[in-house]
């Protein structure tokens, strides 16, 4: 595919997904009705999409429209590449006068929702800009080296010999951020055999935080796929049980342990077989600092949909801390930027809740090139 019919194919696709559609899906169904395409064209057409939602209040307003012409024109634009609207061969026709756009400025500029801009200000200080400017662009792509299984030097080395080029973090002992060569990484061995997994540095960050020892028994209560579930087993050798709302989402998670030389039991009841030394609680939240992953997750969020979310947080939080043993720790955590879904539900929670303690507190940034996270450790309190 030229350049220009990338461009048109990246206008239908996303006037599918502004219809309703998730990306995901939509640019499935494109490959499926499209297979000539390469697989170097579906990654370009991937980005361009990808691009054009985290950054579709900013391409709206320099392409003229809402609309997928309106973003992908808005982005080639942006890009310095309005000569490819051509209208040659599969390209998309030229601009009209009545798609001259404007140049954006303020939340517009910045793609941020205007609800929540205050919100976001509030909780982010003078890193709201920066933040909200960094969210514009894709995120980077991260590996955590089974530790259990091999030094992160040696399975760095193996990646290079495949053509993966991946850099150590500086912060997170277990995290290789991938700077070349990022789409063999699912083919490679060092993959496939489970000495790496795809998972961001700040995920990673919040499991090398948690107080892990030998023989402790450790829930992760709202699992997911189970990403973090199989860092606290690389670090220690832990009875680990694995709980999720929504049971399909854990359905990978057996194969993945035992690639990963691991042992995880599935829970539907958790109280089951409570106690526990330590729950984490990777709460369902607004995602805000995982939106470069999930640029539709911004625009869908609504001010009844936070709301619900933080009621649902708050719920979890009293579920868990029943199932924890006295002295063991209660690990919350979310990918969210808000200090209500934050600092403020740990406030709340400590208000109503007694025998508790709060420790370590932290905030990780998207500045830092990872997603943003927060973490605190609740502790319960002995009672005689």
């Amino acid at each position: 595919m030229t350049p220009g019919a990338r461009l048109s194919a990246a206008i239908v696709v996303l006037d599918r997904v502004l219809a309703g559609e998730a990306a995901e899906q939509a640019l499935t169904n494109w490959g499926r009705a499209n297979r000539f395409a390469g697989s170097g064209d579906r990654a370009a057409l991937r980005d361009l999409v990808y691009e054009a939602l985290r950054c579709k209040r900013s391409f709206a307003a320099l392409g003229g429209a809402e609309t997928g012409r309106g973003l992908v024109l808005g982005g080639a634009r942006a890009a310095g590449q309005e000569a490819l609207f051509d209208g040659i061969g599969h390209a998309p026709l030229p601009p009209s006068a009545e798609e001259a756009g404007s140049l954006p400025g303020g939340n517009v500029a910045l793609d941020c929702p205007d609800w929540l801009s205050p919100r976001l200000q509030d909780s982010l200080g003078a890193d709201f800009a920066p933040v909200m400017a960094a969210l514009r662009h894709r995120a980077p792509t991260y590996l955590r080296v089974n530790l259990a299984k091999i030094p992160r030097a040696a399975v760095q080395a193996e990646l290079a010999a495949a053509g993966i080029v991946t850099v150590p973090h500086p912060e997170v002992s277990s995290a290789l951020e991938v700077t070349g060569n990022a789409r063999k990484i699912q083919n490679s061995p060092a993959y496939l055999e489970g000495r790496v997994e795809l998972q961001d540095a700040a995920s990673q960050a919040v499991v090398e935080a948690l107080p892990l020892k030998d023989g402790m028994r450790v829930l992760d209560h709202c699992a997911g796929g189970g990403g973090k579930t199989l860092a606290m087993a690389a670090r220690a050798r832990l009875a680990l049980f694995a709980h999720d709302a929504a049971p399909r989402r854990m359905r990978d998670l057996d194969a993945r342990a035992k690639r990963a030389g691991v042992k995880v039991a599935l829970c539907d009841k958790p109280e089951k077989t409570a106690p526990y030394d330590l729950i984490l609680t990777d709460v369902p939240c607004s995602g805000s600092g995982s939106w470069r992953r999930d640029p539709q997750g911004k625009w869908a969020l609504t001010e009844e949909r936070l709301a619900a979310l933080r009621a649902l947080q708050a719920a979890i939080l009293d579920r868990c801390a029943p199932m924890v043993a006295p002295g063991g720790t209660l690990a919350y955590a979310t990918c969210s930027l808000l200090r209500e879904e934050n600092e403020g539900q740990i406030a709340a929670f400590l208000a109503r809740s007694e025998g508790w303690t709060a420790g370590l507190q932290r905030r990780f940034s998207p500045l830092s090139g990872a997603d943003g996270f927060f973490l605190t450790l609740l502790t319960r309190e002995f009672r005689s």
